[in-house]
């Protein structure tokens, strides 16, 4: 049969929708674009990213590579979908009509998309800055309806994204349970003699057994000198006795990630006092950093306060410069939400409800990586972590 009869069949046969919120919830997100489009004057809004598609409709696919879109208007959202994932659109989604276009054959989705949108207004918003947005989409949608507005329309969303529901933090918490469990799992395996990549499958296992989907970011476990180049990964290394081995995990449930950093030592001899003197900075920077994140300080406030807290060693380590930035439903390929950053010139403000991992990594390079984090709610005074790191350098060897 061909995608449409398949979802046809799927219609007739199918008792519910795989649902991760009520429709409440969903109603919620909604009336909240509703609004923010008409505060900037747009008929509808072309959505293209994955996550931001799965946060209106639900729907949800582990295949992000290929074009999907979301034409949205006020009481009217379309759903265009490649045809080999006509079955999770149909399963998934809450939407008013499915496009689907042959898989092999991209250049299909322009015709039924126009056609769509030229039914939602004159006005319409793009998210150029998004990742998921091709040009090829774009130049296609303006030769086929020339009288129409293409307005600039990023961040519409992530600025309602960013401020989460009831809902949507008590899957961060279920998230960040899972997330412990890997972290632990993670710290009982290193070992002298043991690859990062055995460790990496230890925090693996413990994350997926107790029941995370299919991660944003897989684990990430490096140790020694690896450990201080930023965004290097397990491949197959032995642990050396006295290695600091950096651990970044993050359990996905419902789509929603609490990401969480720690750092162990190979062996059991004593702690190097060097890294013991990173690890206590990177609490101090995370204690400085939760006080700061106060509903109506902003972002560039709270972390001009954490860049204090270490100011006197800046030279010594490398520092990414974002103290924080937001996490929610993702895809991969990453976990970051990307609708906000504690970081330097951030004029944005704390609202409660708010979600930030962490990221307090500090690398030494030619020597070692030292960090610890949390993901953390904002409330009405201050952080208060969502995750439970174990703030504490130990040494680790079976």
């Amino acid at each position: 049969m061909d995608f449409t009869t398949y979802e046809k069949r799927l219609r007739e046969t199918l008792t519910a929708r795989e649902t991760a919120f009520t429709d409440a919830e969903y109603d919620r997100r909604c009336q909240a674009l509703d609004r923010r489009l008409a505060e900037a004057g747009l008929d509808a809004l072309l959505i293209t990213q994955p996550a931001d598609i799965y946060y209106l409709t639900g729907y949800n696919t582990f295949e992000v590579s290929v074009h999907t879109a979301l034409a949205y208007a006020p009481g009217r959202a379309v759903l265009q979908v490649p045809s080999i994932e006509t079955g999770p659109a149909v399963a998934t989604s809450r939407c008013d009509s499915i496009l689907g276009y042959r898989w092999e054959d991209p250049r299909e989705v322009l015709d039924p998309l126009a056609d769509a949108l030229a039914g939602m207004g004159q006005r319409i918003g793009l998210d150029y800055w998004g990742g998921g947005l091709r040009s090829g989409i774009v130049l296609g949608l303006q030769q086929r309806l020339p009288d129409h507005e293409w307005v600039d329309g990023s961040g519409l969303l992530g600025r309602i994204r960013r401020i989460k529901s009831n809902e949507e933090i008590a899957c961060l918490e279920q998230s960040a349970r899972m997330t412990e469990a890997g972290i632990r799992s993670a710290r009982e395996a290193v070992s002298p003699g043991v690859t990062d990549s055995e460790v990496a499958a230890a925090a693996a296992n413990a994350m997926l057994a107790a029941g995370s989907e299919f991660m944003s970011m897989q684990p990430i476990v490096v140790a020694g000198r690896r450990s201080g180049v930023i965004h290097t990964n397990h491949r197959r290394f032995p642990i050396q006795a006295g290695d600091s081995v950096f651990l970044e995990l993050g359990s996905t449930y419902q789509r929603y990630t609490a990401p969480m950093m720690h750092t162990v030592v190979a062996g059991d001899n004593p702690i190097d006092s060097n890294m013991q003197r990173w690890a206590d900075i990177c609490r101090r920077v995370y204690e400085t950093l939760v006080e700061a994140m106060v509903p109506g300080n902003t972002f560039d406030d709270a972390a001009r306060r954490a860049a204090d807290a270490w100011q006197r060693y800046t030279d010594e380590a490398f520092f990414s410069g974002v103290y924080g930035y937001t996490v929610g439903a993702q895809f991969p390929p990453s976990w970051v939400e990307g609708s906000g950053f504690i970081a330097a010139g951030q004029q944005d403000r704390f609202e409660e409800n708010m979600v930030f991992h962490l990221p307090l990594c500090f690398r030494i390079p030619g020597k070692w990586g030292m960090a610890f984090s949390e993901t953390v709610c904002v409330g009405a005074e201050g952080g208060q972590p969502l995750t439970r790191n174990h703030w504490q350098l130990a040494s680790q060897a079976h």
